[in-house]
């Protein structure tokens, strides 16, 4: 089984991809993706009811995929749970061998959503990140965890002299690495890493930015307005558009991405979503010719 950190840590250029799980999952759905991805990628990541979505729980989800030799990285939100569920899922997540975890504050909810959740907000995003980190350390438990603690960051243009504190805070407080929002535009995204390799954030954790395989222009589009902080360029958009053929348009716009991705200063991999198909994920890895993985 291919090891998210491991790749991490070997300096290859990590590749995970995205599942949004649905109401509708269940134990053989997670099989058959798992089938179709194994072979290309280092890691899946699980969303937490991202938009809102009702599913099986992640950790669950998360158990599955390595009972089908998928490393799998588990988002846990503290917008759905207080304290206590929190630290049980992480006790639960190290009992049942879950060491990769993407822990977060968790978006609002979309309007529209009936009945309307509460959010829960117990604790914040650092706070959880510094649980995870004592966690690791807590000589009480009879089995430490070795958690993999991430976070999530948003790509863009800072001022001259920034210095991401949030970020920094999250790093001093047990962060190992960082997911990026949807960054599909490249300029912004160096921009950014500049600032933060300036910063000496790259020594201290991994940068994985997330990308996408765009099924159309009605997808991307769908994706800049519902995704938070998702940045996806007109030029992209325009491209989609004008080809005859949107879907195969859309994997060599995420190959060219991943070829450009893994020749940028700080960037240590990508995470590859695909809204429609999960298939257009293995065929855009294959059209990047990434040498070395």
């Amino acid at each position: 089984m291919r090891n998210f950190r491991e790749a991490i840590y070997k300096n290859n250029f990590v590749l995970t991809s995205e599942w949004i799980l649905r109401p509708e999952t269940d134990a053989e759905a997670i099989r058959i993706q798992a089938d179709l991805l194994r072979d290309h990628v280092d890691g899946v990541l699980l969303t937490d009811n991202q938009h809102g979505q009702l599913h099986m729980s992640v950790l669950a989800a998360a158990r599955l995929m390595l009972d089908n030799d998928i490393d799998p990285i588990m988002q846990l939100s503290c917008r759905n749970r207080n304290r206590i569920a929190l630290l049980s899922d992480l006790l639960g997540a190290a009992a049942l061998g879950v060491s990769n975890l993407l822990l977060v504050r968790g978006d609002r909810v979309p309007e529209g959503f009936e009945p309307r959740p509460k959010a829960v907000n117990d604790i914040n995003a650092k706070e959880l990140i510094a649980t995870a980190a004592t966690m690791n350390d807590d000589e009480n438990l009879r089995s430490p965890p070795a958690f993999f603690i991430g976070g999530i960051v948003t790509a863009y243009n800072p001022k001259p002299g920034w210095v991401p504190k949030m970020l920094i805070e999250k790093v001093d407080a047990g962060l190992h690495f960082v997911v990026t929002h949807l960054c599909m535009d490249l300029e912004v995204l160096r921009d950014y890493l500049k600032h933060l390799i300036g910063n000496e954030m790259t020594r201290r954790i991994a940068v994985v930015v997330s990308t996408a395989v765009l099924s159309s222009a009605e997808d991307a589009l769908w994706l800049r307005k519902h995704r938070p902080n998702a940045t996806i360029p007109d030029s992209l958009i325009d491209r989609l558009a004008a080809s005859s053929d949107p879907k195969m348009e859309g994997v060599a716009i995420c190959a060219e991405q991943l070829a450009e991705l893994a020749t940028i200063p700080g960037v240590d991999g990508a995470n590859i979503m695909a809204s429609t198909d999960l298939s257009m994920i293995p065929a855009a890895i294959s059209a990047a010719n990434l040498a070395g993985r």
